[in-house]
């Protein structure tokens, strides 16, 4: 071989010095953490004088390991690093080397070989930290380098047991400077470390109350060139960090507590997450920060969903192929209502999965012009097919400036809009020829029993509004937010509400509409409420009820000859309920959109297709 190994190169590293691009051969390698989300990898590398066994390969790098391709006797170019000083028990700090980005030169089997008589690196450490501790602050670290941190009071929450003290920006005074580690050498077993970090989504103040008690908490995903980690604030430090810290801004964090990651509930690609505490100190950074990533994503194909678990949390990118209009529940436990919009996204695996948005993610998605849409941290669901679902602790970008939203977009553009795909959701609720949900004509609804089972059963159906019933349509609700309630009219200017037991000089309208929809094979009686009965009349409910109260009965009237005959994508949901001891199938709407012809005949198409296949 003529590669030439970058002799000497490791040393000058190792005792903060720079390196640009050296190239070394690496002699072996080792797994140092046994979790499969986060598994981390340890090289020996040469560069044909000096071995080094503190090298650390970064997590985006595994791949290379697992495959085979750092085997033994590898020859590598490091175009990107990084060193730490981190505790090495009794024996002080030591620095360590972690590598973020590489080129193989040459394959270990065809090196075959060792090159020159490398021996250990002199562990000067103690020596390299006195030198450490006596630089001055860098202003603008290097890559390569050990970026240096100043300490002051700046985000100290005092002792008093009931007084919070707000973070305050002021300069750092002079004093003796601590090394900046990377995320990814952080260990519970150390202490005394800062980290400079990017803040890559924050959720908003969550409360809990249990037997326990009751408190409030609010995370922020945090990111550097190293890896990404969870941090979470409780209480008193919940209050005193919540308004300064912003997303995408980059602060020095330390004084936080490290503990083991619940990956149930985080897509972190990290084994532990902090928590802050009453030494924690957040300070913004406002050297050139450049250099550290705005988020991190570990993408999925949507086709390797199928084989995903369920309440995983995974990283997806595709393109918005259709989206529902925003629905209203109520939430069985709370009595809240909530805000949900089903999204149909598609790959280049042309592959189709329901993503789930809620609250005002749900409000404000647009999907009109096909977007790309990245997800970090949605939850799997296998009811009825794979599902994903936005948690509060997910993050959405709509088209990124990244990569693969480029490579993605150019694929639908050229070629995906006029493809065909499979979606693994069967129940998905978004798009327009029922946006993956199980599609029936009404008869089938009787001849496959549909709503005879413990459970409730969903499908589409392409239907037309038969008649409307006028009776019932409108009714004085609570003008409470979270509460549909019927009010009792008191005669003397107030309504009550009996479940809010409270009584209101005003209502709200809403409707519950009750149709009769038909198709080629049968027709049925359905139920829908406000959102699906506002799009079925074609007209506000605010509207209805004007036209109501001026009794002006052939305008009113209007409105729901307008009504009939008009067809619709519908979503149902169907019951068998008892009624006064009689058992009937109560059908609801669930959503009802107007035809997508597109997709609609797409779909006949594919249905032909496999009954002649």
């Amino acid at each position: 071989m003529n590669v030439k190994l970058s002799e000497g190169s490791l040393a000058t590293i190792m005792s903060g010095g720079t390196v640009e691009n050296p190239i070394v051969q690496v002699l072996g390698s080792r797994k140092i953490v046994g979790n499969e989300a986060s598994d981390r990898y340890r090289l020996l590398i040469s560069d044909g004088v000096n071995v080094l066994s503190f090298a650390m390969l970064g997590t985006q790098l595994n791949e290379k390991v697992v495959s085979g391709e750092l085997s033994n006797n590898t020859i590598i170019k490091i175009n990107h690093h990084i060193t730490s000083l981190v505790n090495n028990s009794a024996k002080g700090q030591k620095r360590v080397m972690i590598i973020l980005a590489l080129d193989v030169i040459a394959k270990g089997e065809v090196v075959g070989v060792k090159i020159g008589n490398p021996v250990p690196i002199r562990d000067d450490s103690s020596s390299d930290n006195q030198s450490s501790n006596q630089a001055n602050v860098q202003s603008k670290p290097t890559i390569g380098q050990t970026t240096q941190y100043q300490p002051s009071n700046v985000g100290n929450i005092s002792r008093g047991p009931s007084h919070i003290t707000a973070p305050k920006v002021v300069p750092a005074s002079p004093g003796p400077t601590s090394a900046s580690h990377p995320i990814a050498s952080l260990s519970p077993y150390q202490n005394k470390w800062v980290i400079k970090a990017r803040v890559t989504n924050k959720s908003g103040i969550r409360t809990w109350s249990n037997s326990k008690g009751e408190g409030r908490l609010f995370s922020v995903d945090l990111v550097d060139e190293s890896g990404e980690i969870r941090a979470t604030a409780f209480n008193e430090q919940c209050d005193a960090f919540f308004e300064m810290i912003e997303i995408n801004k980059v602060y020095f964090i330390k004084g936080c507590r490290l503990k083991g990651a619940n990956k149930k509930f985080s897509s972190i690609q990290n084994d532990y997450e902090m928590t802050f505490t009453q030494e924690t100190q957040v300070i913004p950074c406002y050297d050139e920060v450049s250099s550290i990533p705005s988020v991190t994503f570990n993408f999925q194909p949507i086709n390797n969903l199928l084989n995903a678990p369920a309440d995983t949390l995974v990283d997806v990118i595709g393109i918005c192929k259709s989206a529902a209009d925003i629905q209203n529940l109520v939430a069985r436990t709370t009595q809240r209502e909530l805000k949900k919009r089903d999204v149909m996204l598609v790959d280049s695996s042309n592959t189709e999965v329901n993503l789930t948005l809620w609250g005002s993610q749900a409000e404000e998605f647009d999907g009109s012009q096909h977007p790309v849409v990245a997800v970090k941290g949605a939850r799997v669901s296998d009811f009825s097919g794979k599902s994903l679902s936005l948690l509060s602790s997910s993050l959405m970008r709509i088209n990124p400036d990244i990569p693969e939203a480029h490579k993605l977009r150019g694929w639908f553009d050229n070629v995906g809009c006029n493809q065909e795909s499979q979606s693994i959701s069967k129940s998905g609720g978004a798009g327009g020829a029922g946006g993956g949900s199980q599609f029936k004509m009404l008869a089938e609804m009787k001849t496959d029993g549909l709503g005879g089972g413990e459970k409730p059963d969903y499908f589409s159906c392409k239907a037309y509004v038969m008649m409307v019933k006028k009776d019932g349509l409108l009714y004085q609700a609570c003008p409470e937010p979270d509460c549909n309630k019927k009010v009792i009219d008191m005669c003397n200017g107030m309504y009550r509400c009996e479940k809010c037991a409270k009584e209101f000089p005003n209502f709200k309208w809403r409707m519950i509409l009750s149709a009769n929809i038909g198709d080629s094979t049968d027709h049925t009686w359905v139920t829908g409420f406000q959102e699906s009965a506002e799009k079925v009349m074609g007209m506000p409910t605010d509207e209805i009820a004007s036209l109501k109260l001026k009794e002006d009965q052939e305008e009113y009237d209007a409105v729901f000859q307008n009504a009939n005959f008009k067809c619709f994508n519908f979503r149902l949901r169907t019951k068998m309920e008892t009624y006064n001891e009689e058992k009937r199938l109560k059908t609801n709407i669930v959503q009802a959109d107007p035809v997508n012809y597109v997709e609609y005949n797409r779909r006949l198409l594919t249905e032909l297709k496999e009954a002649f296949a």
